[in-house]
């Protein structure tokens, strides 16, 4: 294996996931509030789960994402 190849490659995917990842969260959120959905909050539960089948990897991140 060549590690700086997956180096490489792992950051070209993380950058990817982080950016369509926000994309995605921010026009939920939108579209959300413009339905009167998120009246009274002033955050949301969030949770990010990556899988990747061929090495049997699950990993689970929860957070909080502040609407004030």
């Amino acid at each position: 294996m060549n590690e700086e190849a997956l180096n490489m490659s792992l950051r070209k995917f993380l950058k990817v996931v982080g950016v369509t990842s926000q994309q995605e969260i921010e026009k939920a959120i939108r579209a959300a509030d413009a339905a009167g959905k998120l009246k009274g909050k002033k955050s949301v539960a969030a949770q990010m789960v990556l899988t990747i089948g061929d090495v049997s990897l699950t990993h689970k991140v929860d957070g909080t994402i502040e609407l004030e």
